[in-house]
């Protein structure tokens, strides 16, 4: 049994973590950390694991943690304080924040906090676990993606990499459940203040649009520019990815599943629904999955992509785990089993 901790195990994603290595057949939960929750037990903080997670949450401090396997659970600014080349010789770390994801040019304008682990931003392997597997397989640290870049990276790299779509006309117009706001207090993110509601933010400035830029360019071999708008929908948890763009000329929907085809025939948690149905974040609830659509237009010769999935699952905590399982070693699903949950 691997030896795992998490660091911020009481948020909504350490919670996930928590639920799913609970179950996982190879690992031992040995450290959870909380700043906010310190000496309580973790069932105290939430009830549903009464009987199952009795262990008392800790401080963060990495010198009362001894694990095979941390997972830090945190805002971005945090991890690239603590990681360090000695922690990452004796220890293989999956950070779900945002400092290890980008470059450090990107982070530095779109975050504008200071980045103290530069060294180890050549180190870090992006943890999209379908394009970048064999990587991850000998990786000591994991920056695990965003869940819009998810689900948007999923969507779109096999096109752009066949150079079926016009890269200027790249828009994405994507919704994500109160969850994806963390367990924090906020005023936008209160029952009365979302609740009845649908709003955009970050309109220009969501720190997510360099990342999915980035990672373009790195598995889809092209410099893409786009638009990209995030929303909150009043619901617990979901993405759902509405992605627009201008196809080459001939390009039908036929062409566009075989290509989806070429690359996640084999993928056990990308199921493509092609355009005979449309992606709801309803049928991806509790999974590991991503479920994409598509349609070609051929009145305006766009391709309308709709794909979703869990953002606390396969935008978060399930692509943490699938990404630790590959760095073990083990078969790539175990603890990822469970079907979606319905009705949720």
């Amino acid at each position: 049994m691997m030896k795992v901790a998490i660091l911020g195990a009481t948020g909504y994603v350490g919670a996930e973590l928590v639920r799913l290595l609970y179950r996982h057949p190879k690992v031992q939960l040995t450290h959870l950390s909380s700043h906010s929750y310190q000496s309580e037990s973790y069932s105290k903080v939430y009830p549903h694991f009464k009987g199952l997670v009795e262990e008392v949450c800790i401080e963060d401090d990495l010198n009362k943690i001894d694990a095979d396997v941390l997972f830090i659970a945190l805002p971005h600014g945090f991890a690239s304080k603590i990681v360090t080349p000695a922690l990452l010789q004796k220890t293989k770390v999956i950070d779900m924040g945002a400092d290890f994801r980008i470059s450090k040019e990107a982070y530095d304008n779109w975050y504008q906090v200071e980045h103290f682990g530069e060294e180890l931003l050549e180190e870090a392997i992006y943890g999209l676990s379908e394009w970048n597997r064999e990587k991850i397989k000998s990786a000591q640290l994991i920056a695990n993606p965003g869940c819009y870049v998810t689900c948007s990276l999923l969507s779109l790299i096999p096109l752009v990499k066949e150079k079926v779509i016009d890269l200027e006309s790249i828009i994405i117009d994507a919704k994500s459940g109160v969850t994806g706001a963390g367990r924090g207090l906020s005023i936008g993110s209160h029952y009365t203040e979302c609740n009845e509601s649908i709003k955009a933010y970050g309109l220009t400035t969501h720190r997510h649009t360099p990342e999915i830029e980035e990672k373009l360019l790195c598995f889809g071999g092209e410099n893409v520019t786009l638009t990209f708008t995030p929303h909150l929908v009043p619901m617990n948890r979901g993405i759902l990815a509405t992605i627009y763009g201008k196809l080459k000329a001939g390009v039908t929907n036929e062409h566009i599943m075989h290509i989806y085809k070429k690359y996640y025939k084999d993928e056990k948690f990308i199921r493509l629904l092609g355009d005979t149905a449309v992606a709801e974040t309803r049928w991806v609830k509790g999974s590991n999955f991503c479920d994409i659509s598509f349609k070609v237009d051929e009145r305006t010769g766009r391709v309308i992509i709709v794909s979703a999935l869990d953002n606390m699952i396969k935008g978060a905590a399930g692509q943490a785990v699938q990404n630790m399982n590959l760095m073990m070693g083990w078969q790539e699903d175990l603890g990822l089993e469970d079907a979606p949950i319905f009705p949720a």
